[in-house]
Protein backbone atom coordinates (compact mmCIF):
# COMPACT_ATOMS: atom_id res chain seq x y z
CA UNK A 1 0.00 0.00 0.00
CA UNK A 2 1.28 3.72 -0.75
CA UNK A 3 1.85 5.84 2.23
CA UNK A 4 -1.70 7.25 2.94
CA UNK A 5 -2.55 10.99 0.99
CA UNK A 6 -2.27 13.98 2.97
CA UNK A 7 -5.68 14.78 2.61
CA UNK A 8 -7.52 16.91 0.54
CA UNK A 9 -6.16 20.63 -0.87
CA UNK A 10 -8.68 23.41 0.18
CA UNK A 11 -7.41 27.18 0.81
CA UNK A 12 -4.10 25.97 -0.36
CA UNK A 13 -3.78 23.20 2.45
CA UNK A 14 -4.20 19.80 3.16
CA UNK A 15 -7.20 19.07 4.95
CA UNK A 16 -9.16 15.64 5.78
CA UNK A 17 -12.40 15.50 5.23
CA UNK A 18 -15.45 15.62 7.76
CA UNK A 19 -15.31 13.29 10.62
CA UNK A 20 -12.45 11.77 9.27
CA UNK A 21 -14.36 9.56 6.17
CA UNK A 22 -11.85 7.83 3.97
CA UNK A 23 -12.50 5.64 1.21
CA UNK A 24 -9.92 3.13 -0.29
CA UNK A 25 -8.55 3.08 -3.84
CA UNK A 26 -7.04 -0.10 -5.36
CA UNK A 27 -5.34 -1.14 -7.96
CA UNK A 28 -7.31 -3.45 -11.20
CA UNK A 29 -4.31 -4.88 -12.17
CA UNK A 30 -3.47 -6.79 -9.00
CA UNK A 31 -6.11 -6.04 -6.29
CA UNK A 32 -3.64 -4.46 -4.01
CA UNK A 33 -5.14 -1.61 -1.88
CA UNK A 34 -3.33 1.41 -2.82
CA UNK A 35 -4.37 4.56 -0.77
CA UNK A 36 -7.04 5.38 1.72
CA UNK A 37 -8.30 8.90 0.11
CA UNK A 38 -10.48 11.19 2.06
CA UNK A 39 -14.04 11.30 1.11
CA UNK A 40 -15.67 14.96 1.43
CA UNK A 41 -19.37 15.42 2.65
CA UNK A 42 -21.85 18.53 1.90
CA UNK A 43 -20.38 20.05 4.66
CA UNK A 44 -16.70 19.68 3.10
CA UNK A 45 -17.95 21.29 -0.53
CA UNK A 46 -19.67 23.68 2.15
CA UNK A 47 -16.13 24.85 3.55
CA UNK A 48 -14.68 24.74 -0.21
CA UNK A 49 -17.15 26.94 -2.09
CA UNK A 50 -16.81 29.77 0.68
CA UNK A 51 -13.07 29.48 0.44
CA UNK A 52 -13.28 29.29 -3.25
CA UNK A 53 -16.08 31.94 -3.76
CA UNK A 54 -13.42 34.63 -1.40
CA UNK A 55 -10.48 33.53 -3.65
CA UNK A 56 -12.17 33.84 -6.54
CA UNK A 57 -12.58 37.80 -6.59
CA UNK A 58 -8.81 38.98 -6.60
CA UNK A 59 -7.90 36.15 -8.78
CA UNK A 60 -10.52 37.80 -10.92
CA UNK A 61 -8.68 41.09 -11.13
CA UNK A 62 -5.02 39.85 -11.38
CA UNK A 63 -3.33 40.50 -14.73
CA UNK A 64 -4.04 38.14 -17.86
CA UNK A 65 -0.15 37.95 -18.46
CA UNK A 66 0.15 36.74 -14.74
CA UNK A 67 -2.74 33.95 -14.84
CA UNK A 68 -0.68 33.26 -18.30
CA UNK A 69 3.13 32.78 -16.56
CA UNK A 70 1.67 30.71 -13.38
CA UNK A 71 -0.02 28.39 -16.27
CA UNK A 72 2.67 27.95 -18.51
CA UNK A 73 4.66 27.07 -15.11
CA UNK A 74 2.23 24.36 -14.98
CA UNK A 75 2.79 23.43 -18.25
CA UNK A 76 6.39 22.82 -17.40
CA UNK A 77 6.02 20.74 -14.27
CA UNK A 78 4.04 18.47 -15.91
CA UNK A 79 6.47 17.81 -18.31
CA UNK A 80 9.35 17.89 -15.89
CA UNK A 81 6.94 15.04 -13.74
CA UNK A 82 5.82 13.34 -16.67
CA UNK A 83 6.82 9.90 -15.84
CA UNK A 84 5.99 10.29 -11.81
CA UNK A 85 2.50 11.53 -12.78
CA UNK A 86 1.75 8.78 -15.24
CA UNK A 87 2.64 5.89 -13.19
CA UNK A 88 0.04 6.82 -10.26
CA UNK A 89 -2.42 7.04 -13.00
CA UNK A 90 -1.45 3.23 -14.41
CA UNK A 91 -1.42 2.20 -11.00
CA UNK A 92 -5.40 3.36 -10.21
CA UNK A 93 -6.60 3.33 -13.77
CA UNK A 94 -4.51 0.03 -15.45
CA UNK A 95 -3.96 1.56 -18.43
CA UNK A 96 -0.67 1.51 -19.92
CA UNK A 97 2.11 3.40 -18.83
CA UNK A 98 2.89 4.60 -22.03
CA UNK A 99 -0.55 6.16 -22.81
CA UNK A 100 -0.56 7.79 -19.33
CA UNK A 101 2.92 9.43 -20.46
CA UNK A 102 1.36 10.42 -23.32
CA UNK A 103 -1.67 11.72 -21.53
CA UNK A 104 0.40 14.16 -19.10
CA UNK A 105 2.70 15.42 -22.21
CA UNK A 106 -1.02 16.16 -23.95
CA UNK A 107 -2.23 17.74 -20.88
CA UNK A 108 0.82 20.04 -20.59
CA UNK A 109 0.70 21.06 -24.56
CA UNK A 110 -3.35 21.76 -24.33
CA UNK A 111 -2.28 24.67 -21.30
CA UNK A 112 -0.21 25.77 -23.58
CA UNK A 113 -2.22 25.92 -26.41
CA UNK A 114 -5.62 27.89 -24.18
CA UNK A 115 -3.04 30.52 -22.78
CA UNK A 116 -1.96 31.50 -26.81
CA UNK A 117 -6.04 31.99 -26.90
CA UNK A 118 -6.42 33.60 -24.00
CA UNK A 119 -4.63 36.91 -25.45
CA UNK A 120 -7.46 36.76 -28.10
CA UNK A 121 -10.32 36.72 -26.45
CA UNK A 122 -12.09 40.12 -26.39
CA UNK A 123 -15.39 42.37 -25.89
CA UNK A 124 -17.01 44.40 -28.20
CA UNK A 125 -17.92 48.13 -28.66
CA UNK A 126 -20.53 50.20 -30.89
CA UNK A 127 -21.64 53.94 -30.85
CA UNK A 128 -25.63 54.16 -31.69
CA UNK A 129 -25.45 57.95 -31.61
CA UNK A 130 -22.66 60.67 -30.44
CA UNK A 131 -24.04 60.41 -26.82
CA UNK A 132 -23.89 56.97 -26.15
CA UNK A 133 -21.03 54.88 -26.00
CA UNK A 134 -21.32 50.66 -25.29
CA UNK A 135 -19.05 48.01 -24.88
CA UNK A 136 -18.95 44.63 -23.09
CA UNK A 137 -17.29 43.15 -20.94
CA UNK A 138 -16.43 38.75 -20.23
CA UNK A 139 -16.08 38.39 -16.54
CA UNK A 140 -15.34 35.12 -14.54
CA UNK A 141 -18.08 33.41 -13.37
CA UNK A 142 -16.32 33.09 -9.82
CA UNK A 143 -16.47 29.37 -8.98
CA UNK A 144 -16.16 26.24 -11.38
CA UNK A 145 -16.73 22.83 -10.44
CA UNK A 146 -14.87 20.01 -12.76
CA UNK A 147 -16.35 17.14 -12.30
CA UNK A 148 -14.01 14.47 -13.85
CA UNK A 149 -14.70 10.65 -15.69
CA UNK A 150 -11.60 8.27 -14.83
CA UNK A 151 -10.29 6.99 -18.27
CA UNK A 152 -8.05 10.06 -18.14
CA UNK A 153 -7.23 11.11 -14.74
CA UNK A 154 -4.62 13.72 -15.05
CA UNK A 155 -5.06 14.69 -18.26
CA UNK A 156 -8.93 15.39 -17.21
CA UNK A 157 -7.95 17.58 -14.13
CA UNK A 158 -5.36 20.07 -16.02
CA UNK A 159 -7.34 20.19 -19.12
CA UNK A 160 -10.46 21.59 -17.32
CA UNK A 161 -9.17 23.43 -14.53
CA UNK A 162 -6.92 25.47 -17.22
CA UNK A 163 -9.33 27.12 -18.96
CA UNK A 164 -11.19 28.47 -16.18
CA UNK A 165 -8.29 29.37 -14.29
CA UNK A 166 -6.98 31.43 -17.47
CA UNK A 167 -10.15 33.27 -17.39
CA UNK A 168 -10.08 34.08 -13.16
CA UNK A 169 -12.39 31.69 -12.00
CA UNK A 170 -11.18 29.91 -8.91
CA UNK A 171 -11.79 26.15 -9.75
CA UNK A 172 -12.72 23.39 -6.91
CA UNK A 173 -11.66 19.61 -8.67
CA UNK A 174 -13.85 16.36 -8.02
CA UNK A 175 -11.72 13.61 -9.51
CA UNK A 176 -13.59 10.08 -9.87
CA UNK A 177 -13.88 8.21 -7.04
CA UNK A 178 -11.39 4.92 -8.75
CA UNK A 179 -8.86 7.50 -10.04
CA UNK A 180 -8.07 10.01 -7.32
CA UNK A 181 -4.86 10.59 -6.85
CA UNK A 182 -3.24 12.14 -9.46
CA UNK A 183 -5.91 15.28 -8.75
CA UNK A 184 -4.22 15.86 -5.34
CA UNK A 185 -0.94 14.78 -7.28
CA UNK A 186 -1.59 17.82 -8.81
CA UNK A 187 -2.12 19.95 -6.21
CA UNK A 188 0.97 19.18 -4.64
CA UNK A 189 2.72 19.83 -7.67
CA UNK A 190 1.44 23.49 -8.72
CA UNK A 191 -0.78 24.40 -6.04
CA UNK A 192 1.22 26.75 -4.63
CA UNK A 193 1.32 28.57 -8.28
CA UNK A 194 -1.79 30.31 -7.47
CA UNK A 195 -3.50 31.95 -4.75
CA UNK A 196 -4.76 29.93 -1.55
CA UNK A 197 -8.48 28.98 -2.23
CA UNK A 198 -7.93 29.58 -6.11
CA UNK A 199 -7.20 25.78 -7.09
CA UNK A 200 -8.74 23.11 -4.96
CA UNK A 201 -9.33 19.23 -4.90
CA UNK A 202 -12.03 17.47 -2.72
CA UNK A 203 -12.20 13.30 -3.67
CA UNK A 204 -15.23 11.28 -2.90
CA UNK A 205 -17.79 9.96 -5.12
CA UNK A 206 -20.53 11.25 -7.38
CA UNK A 207 -24.62 10.84 -4.99
CA UNK A 208 -22.99 12.20 -2.30
CA UNK A 209 -19.58 14.96 -3.07
CA UNK A 210 -20.45 15.44 -6.91
CA UNK A 211 -24.33 16.59 -5.79
CA UNK A 212 -23.05 18.58 -3.61
CA UNK A 213 -21.00 20.39 -5.50
CA UNK A 214 -23.22 20.84 -8.22
CA UNK A 215 -25.98 22.13 -6.00
CA UNK A 216 -24.29 24.69 -3.37
CA UNK A 217 -25.34 28.02 -4.42
CA UNK A 218 -21.85 29.60 -4.54
CA UNK A 219 -20.61 27.75 -7.54
CA UNK A 220 -22.41 29.14 -10.49
CA UNK A 221 -20.54 26.66 -13.45
CA UNK A 222 -20.34 23.33 -13.82
CA UNK A 223 -18.04 20.99 -15.98
CA UNK A 224 -18.69 17.56 -16.39
CA UNK A 225 -17.00 14.39 -18.24
CA UNK A 226 -18.87 11.88 -17.21
CA UNK A 227 -21.67 9.16 -18.75
CA UNK A 228 -25.03 10.32 -19.95
CA UNK A 229 -26.77 9.10 -16.82
CA UNK A 230 -24.80 11.27 -15.07
CA UNK A 231 -24.78 14.12 -17.08
CA UNK A 232 -29.05 14.20 -16.76
CA UNK A 233 -28.15 14.14 -12.98
CA UNK A 234 -26.06 17.44 -13.35
CA UNK A 235 -28.96 19.17 -15.38
CA UNK A 236 -31.33 18.27 -12.92
CA UNK A 237 -29.62 19.13 -10.18
CA UNK A 238 -28.39 21.91 -11.44
CA UNK A 239 -31.47 23.40 -12.93
CA UNK A 240 -32.50 24.40 -9.30
CA UNK A 241 -29.80 27.15 -9.40
CA UNK A 242 -30.13 28.03 -13.06
CA UNK A 243 -26.53 27.17 -12.97
CA UNK A 244 -24.18 27.31 -16.41
CA UNK A 245 -23.80 23.68 -17.35
CA UNK A 246 -21.00 22.01 -20.04
CA UNK A 247 -21.17 18.18 -20.02
CA UNK A 248 -18.93 16.12 -22.07
CA UNK A 249 -20.72 12.55 -21.77
CA UNK A 250 -20.29 9.62 -23.80
CA UNK A 251 -20.95 7.92 -27.50
CA UNK A 252 -21.87 5.05 -29.26
CA UNK A 253 -19.96 6.18 -32.05
CA UNK A 254 -19.67 4.74 -35.52
CA UNK A 255 -17.16 3.59 -37.81
CA UNK A 256 -18.85 3.43 -41.92
CA UNK A 257 -16.56 1.19 -43.97
CA UNK A 258 -17.16 1.99 -47.65
CA UNK A 259 -16.65 -0.42 -50.48
CA UNK A 260 -14.11 2.00 -52.39
CA UNK A 261 -12.08 2.47 -48.94
CA UNK A 262 -8.23 1.24 -48.93
CA UNK A 263 -8.96 -1.80 -46.63
CA UNK A 264 -5.58 -1.47 -45.05
CA UNK A 265 -5.88 1.66 -43.92
CA UNK A 266 -9.43 1.27 -42.84
CA UNK A 267 -8.33 -2.00 -40.52
CA UNK A 268 -5.58 -0.29 -38.67
CA UNK A 269 -8.21 2.86 -38.34
CA UNK A 270 -10.23 0.37 -36.76
CA UNK A 271 -8.38 -1.29 -34.06
CA UNK A 272 -6.99 2.26 -33.35
CA UNK A 273 -10.40 3.93 -32.95
CA UNK A 274 -11.74 1.85 -30.24
CA UNK A 275 -8.50 3.09 -27.78
CA UNK A 276 -7.84 -0.34 -27.37
CA UNK A 277 -4.00 0.16 -26.94
CA UNK A 278 -4.95 3.81 -25.24
CA UNK A 279 -7.68 3.04 -22.40
CA UNK A 280 -8.86 -0.21 -23.35
CA UNK A 281 -11.65 0.73 -25.06
CA UNK A 282 -13.02 3.08 -22.25
CA UNK A 283 -13.29 5.90 -23.96
CA UNK A 284 -16.23 8.48 -24.90
CA UNK A 285 -14.59 8.59 -28.11
CA UNK A 286 -14.53 5.29 -29.20
CA UNK A 287 -15.71 4.00 -33.10
CA UNK A 288 -17.46 1.13 -31.22
CA UNK A 289 -20.02 0.48 -34.28
CA UNK A 290 -18.66 -0.96 -37.13
CA UNK A 291 -20.62 0.10 -40.34
CA UNK A 292 -19.06 -2.56 -42.84
CA UNK A 293 -20.00 -3.03 -46.15
CA UNK A 294 -21.72 -6.37 -47.46
CA UNK A 295 -18.93 -5.92 -50.47
CA UNK A 296 -15.63 -6.03 -48.70
CA UNK A 297 -16.75 -7.36 -45.43
CA UNK A 298 -14.99 -10.97 -45.80
CA UNK A 299 -11.96 -9.17 -47.38
CA UNK A 300 -11.86 -7.06 -43.70
CA UNK A 301 -12.97 -9.06 -40.91
CA UNK A 302 -10.29 -12.02 -41.15
CA UNK A 303 -7.71 -9.03 -40.88
CA UNK A 304 -9.42 -7.34 -38.54
CA UNK A 305 -9.55 -10.59 -36.05
CA UNK A 306 -6.01 -11.54 -36.66
CA UNK A 307 -4.64 -7.56 -35.58
CA UNK A 308 -7.13 -7.46 -32.69
CA UNK A 309 -6.17 -11.14 -31.26
CA UNK A 310 -2.08 -10.07 -31.60
CA UNK A 311 -2.48 -7.20 -29.17
CA UNK A 312 -0.58 -7.81 -25.89
CA UNK A 313 -2.55 -7.61 -23.08
CA UNK A 314 -0.16 -7.35 -20.56
CA UNK A 315 0.70 -5.55 -17.04
CA UNK A 316 0.06 -1.92 -17.56
CA UNK A 317 3.39 -0.73 -15.76
CA UNK A 318 4.94 -3.04 -18.98
CA UNK A 319 6.53 -1.22 -21.10
CA UNK A 320 5.72 -3.68 -23.63
CA UNK A 321 1.87 -3.59 -22.77
CA UNK A 322 -0.56 -2.64 -25.61
CA UNK A 323 -3.80 -3.64 -23.39
CA UNK A 324 -3.73 -3.13 -19.59
CA UNK A 325 -7.06 -4.04 -17.30
CA UNK A 326 -9.96 -2.70 -16.76
CA UNK A 327 -10.41 0.13 -14.49
CA UNK A 328 -12.38 -2.31 -11.25
CA UNK A 329 -14.25 -5.55 -10.96
CA UNK A 330 -17.84 -3.77 -10.51
CA UNK A 331 -17.05 -2.13 -14.39
CA UNK A 332 -15.18 -5.62 -15.79
CA UNK A 333 -18.23 -7.26 -14.27
CA UNK A 334 -20.45 -4.63 -16.54
CA UNK A 335 -18.57 -5.47 -19.34
CA UNK A 336 -19.08 -8.98 -19.29
CA UNK A 337 -22.50 -8.97 -19.00
CA UNK A 338 -23.08 -6.48 -22.53
CA UNK A 339 -21.29 -9.36 -23.46
CA UNK A 340 -23.12 -12.29 -22.89
CA UNK A 341 -26.83 -10.22 -23.34
CA UNK A 342 -25.73 -9.58 -26.93
CA UNK A 343 -24.61 -12.98 -27.45
CA UNK A 344 -28.02 -14.16 -26.18
CA UNK A 345 -29.17 -11.72 -28.57
CA UNK A 346 -28.35 -13.19 -31.64
CA UNK A 347 -24.49 -11.63 -31.77
CA UNK A 348 -21.73 -14.12 -33.14
CA UNK A 349 -18.48 -13.11 -31.00
CA UNK A 350 -15.86 -13.34 -33.13
CA UNK A 351 -13.14 -13.13 -30.66
CA UNK A 352 -11.78 -12.30 -27.07
CA UNK A 353 -14.71 -10.83 -24.57
CA UNK A 354 -13.31 -13.44 -21.92
CA UNK A 355 -10.85 -13.10 -19.19
CA UNK A 356 -7.18 -14.36 -19.89
CA UNK A 357 -6.18 -17.71 -19.15
CA UNK A 358 -1.79 -16.14 -18.32
CA UNK A 359 -2.05 -16.98 -14.83
CA UNK A 360 0.11 -13.19 -14.33
CA UNK A 361 -3.15 -11.57 -15.17
CA UNK A 362 -5.83 -14.01 -12.92
CA UNK A 363 -5.86 -11.31 -9.74
CA UNK A 364 -6.85 -8.27 -12.61
CA UNK A 365 -9.82 -7.02 -14.51
CA UNK A 366 -7.98 -7.86 -17.38
CA UNK A 367 -10.72 -8.85 -20.72
CA UNK A 368 -9.72 -10.00 -24.17
CA UNK A 369 -10.71 -6.95 -26.40
CA UNK A 370 -13.66 -8.65 -28.45
CA UNK A 371 -15.63 -8.40 -32.15
CA UNK A 372 -19.23 -9.10 -32.22
CA UNK A 373 -20.25 -9.90 -35.58
CA UNK A 374 -24.33 -10.20 -36.90
CA UNK A 375 -25.13 -6.99 -34.99
CA UNK A 376 -28.81 -5.62 -35.30
CA UNK A 377 -29.26 -2.03 -34.79
CA UNK A 378 -32.23 -3.35 -32.31
CA UNK A 379 -29.89 -4.80 -30.56
CA UNK A 380 -28.55 -3.34 -27.06
CA UNK A 381 -24.85 -3.66 -27.59
CA UNK A 382 -25.47 -1.62 -30.42
CA UNK A 383 -27.52 0.99 -28.53
CA UNK A 384 -26.15 1.62 -25.54
CA UNK A 385 -22.57 2.83 -24.73
CA UNK A 386 -20.08 -0.06 -23.33
CA UNK A 387 -17.18 2.01 -22.20
CA UNK A 388 -15.06 -1.20 -22.70
CA UNK A 389 -13.10 -3.08 -25.72
CA UNK A 390 -15.92 -4.46 -27.23
CA UNK A 391 -16.78 -3.67 -30.85
CA UNK A 392 -19.89 -4.42 -32.78
CA UNK A 393 -20.03 -5.32 -36.82
CA UNK A 394 -23.61 -4.01 -38.20
CA UNK A 395 -23.41 -4.96 -42.13
CA UNK A 396 -24.63 -2.40 -44.37
CA UNK A 397 -25.13 -2.09 -48.66
CA UNK A 398 -27.86 1.11 -48.76
CA UNK A 399 -26.42 3.89 -48.09
CA UNK A 400 -29.75 5.72 -46.74
CA UNK A 401 -30.76 3.01 -44.63
CA UNK A 402 -27.53 2.40 -43.08
CA UNK A 403 -27.21 6.54 -42.72
CA UNK A 404 -30.60 5.90 -40.78
CA UNK A 405 -29.24 3.22 -38.47
CA UNK A 406 -25.98 5.70 -37.67
CA UNK A 407 -28.01 8.07 -36.45
CA UNK A 408 -30.65 6.16 -34.73
CA UNK A 409 -29.40 6.04 -31.39
CA UNK A 410 -29.60 8.73 -28.26
CA UNK A 411 -25.35 9.82 -28.99
CA UNK A 412 -24.12 11.98 -31.03
CA UNK A 413 -20.32 12.47 -29.96
CA UNK A 414 -17.89 11.47 -33.18
CA UNK A 415 -18.27 9.22 -36.47
CA UNK A 416 -15.48 8.00 -38.96
CA UNK A 417 -15.96 7.62 -42.94
CA UNK A 418 -13.82 5.53 -44.89
CA UNK A 419 -13.54 6.24 -48.45
CA UNK A 420 -11.38 7.82 -51.40
CA UNK A 421 -14.31 9.09 -53.33
CA UNK A 422 -14.28 12.98 -52.10
CA UNK A 423 -18.15 13.65 -52.81
CA UNK A 424 -19.52 10.49 -50.34
CA UNK A 425 -17.06 11.54 -47.79
CA UNK A 426 -18.65 14.93 -47.64
CA UNK A 427 -22.00 13.64 -47.95
CA UNK A 428 -21.56 11.24 -44.98
CA UNK A 429 -19.41 13.90 -43.24
CA UNK A 430 -22.81 16.21 -43.95
CA UNK A 431 -25.64 13.40 -42.75
CA UNK A 432 -24.19 11.38 -39.84
CA UNK A 433 -25.14 13.33 -36.60
CA UNK A 434 -22.43 13.92 -34.64
CA UNK A 435 -20.35 16.85 -33.35
CA UNK A 436 -16.59 15.55 -34.44
CA UNK A 437 -16.22 13.66 -37.90
CA UNK A 438 -12.96 12.12 -39.19
CA UNK A 439 -12.83 11.36 -42.41
CA UNK A 440 -9.93 8.50 -43.32
CA UNK A 441 -9.20 8.91 -39.67
CA UNK A 442 -9.85 8.47 -35.94
CA UNK A 443 -9.46 9.22 -32.59
CA UNK A 444 -7.39 12.01 -32.67
CA UNK A 445 -8.07 15.22 -31.29
CA UNK A 446 -6.15 18.91 -33.10
CA UNK A 447 -6.00 21.86 -31.20
CA UNK A 448 -8.21 24.41 -32.29
CA UNK A 449 -11.05 22.18 -33.55
CA UNK A 450 -13.80 22.38 -31.31
CA UNK A 451 -14.79 19.08 -29.47
CA UNK A 452 -18.12 18.43 -28.49
CA UNK A 453 -21.31 15.97 -28.82
CA UNK A 454 -24.44 16.56 -30.43
CA UNK A 455 -27.69 14.89 -28.66
CA UNK A 456 -27.41 13.18 -25.28
CA UNK A 457 -23.50 13.54 -25.61
CA UNK A 458 -23.22 16.65 -24.17
CA UNK A 459 -23.35 20.34 -24.25
CA UNK A 460 -20.71 22.89 -24.92
CA UNK A 461 -17.44 22.82 -26.68
CA UNK A 462 -14.05 22.07 -25.73
CA UNK A 463 -10.12 22.48 -26.84
CA UNK A 464 -11.34 25.91 -28.80
CA UNK A 465 -12.19 30.00 -28.02
CA UNK A 466 -15.45 28.28 -27.07
CA UNK A 467 -14.10 26.76 -24.05
CA UNK A 468 -12.56 29.76 -23.04
CA UNK A 469 -15.56 32.46 -23.79
CA UNK A 470 -17.96 29.57 -21.85
CA UNK A 471 -16.05 30.64 -18.28
CA UNK A 472 -17.04 33.92 -19.01
CA UNK A 473 -20.10 36.22 -18.34
CA UNK A 474 -21.04 39.17 -20.48
CA UNK A 475 -21.78 42.25 -19.13
CA UNK A 476 -23.26 44.94 -21.23
CA UNK A 477 -22.12 48.47 -20.27
CA UNK A 478 -23.44 51.56 -21.70
CA UNK A 479 -21.79 55.09 -21.35
CA UNK A 480 -23.53 58.10 -21.50
CA UNK A 481 -21.35 61.01 -22.56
Amino acid sequence: MREPQRGMYVGGAWLPAEGGRTFSVDNPATGERLADVPFASAADVARAATIARDAAVPWGRTDLEERIGRLLELARRLREHTDALALTDTLELGSPIAAMRADVLSASARVEHVCGLARELKGESMRHSEALLHYTLRQPFGVVACLLGFNHPLKFAVVKAAPALLMGNAVILKPAEQTPSSALELAALAGELFPPGVFNVLTGDGPETGAALVRHPAIPRITVIGGVETGRAVMHAAADGVKTVTLELGGKNPIIICPDADLDAAVDGIVAGMNFTRSQGQSCGSTSRLFLHEAVRDRVLPRLVDRVRALRLRPPTDPQSEMGCLVSPEHLARVLRYIEVAQRDGARLLCGGRRPEDPELARGCYLEPAILDQVTPGMTVAREEIFGPVLSVLSWSDETTMVREVNDVIYGLAASVWTRDLATAHRLAARVEAGYVWINGVARHYSGLPFGGWKQSGLGRAEHMDELIGHTRTKAVTLCL
